[in-house]
C-alpha cells in the first residue's frame, strides 16, 4: 500500500488541535503496552524507563505525551520538556510505520524532526525497526 504525500486540510487539522490528547495517547500507549506484551515490540525497557517523550502530529497540531518505566508505557505530562520529540506528519508517520519510508530518509529529507536526548533517539529509531508488522492487525490492512 503505498501513503499520497498529503497533509491533512487545515480546516480539520484546526479541529483537531483543539481536540484533548488524551484519548489518542491512551490509545497509543494501549497500543505500545499491548506489542510489548505479545513480543511483538522487542523493547528492554531499561534503555526507555525514566523518559519522557513527546510525538507532535505536525498537520494535525496533535502532540501526544507518553512516559516510560521498566515495565511498562503511561500518558505522560504534556508541561515538561520531553527528553525525545519526534514531529512529522500524519502521512510520514504512516509511511514510517508501513516500512515504505525509512526513518533515516524522512530525516534527512527534513521530514521527520527528532530533538532531544540523540541517544535516546537512535534507540526508538533502532526499535521502530525492528518492529514485525506482520504479526500485527497492521498486516491486514497493508494488503487491502
Amino acid at each position: 500500500m503505498h501513503i499520497p504525500d498529503l497533509t491533512l486540510p487545515t480546516t480539520l487539522a484546526n479541529i483537531l488541535g483543539k481536540l484533548p490528547s488524551t484519548p489518542p495517547c491512551w490509545a497509543l500507549v494501549t497500543t505500545l503496552n499491548q506489542l510489548k506484551k505479545r513480543e511483538i515490540l522487542q523493547v528492554d525497557m531499561s534503555l526507555l524507563s525514566g523518559h519522557s517523550f513527546e510525538v507532535h502530529i505536525l498537520d494535525a497540531d496533535m502532540r501526544l505525551h507518553f512516559v516510560a518505566d521498566d515495565d511498562h508505557f503511561s500518558v505522560g505530562n504534556n508541561t515538561t520538556v520531553p527528553d525525545l520529540h519526534l514531529a512529522a506528519n500524519l502521512a510520514d508517520f504512516a509511511r514510517m510505520m508501513l516500512r515504505e519510508e525509512d526513518p533515516d530518509t524522512l530525516f534527512f529529507n527534513r521530514k521527520l524532526v527528532i530533538e532531544g536526548d540523540t541517544e535516546l533517539g537512535l534507540i526508538v529509531k533502532n526499535l521502530l525497526d525492528s518492529v514485525d508488522w506482520s504479526a500485527t492487525p497492521l498486516q491486514r490492512f497493508m494488503a487491502v
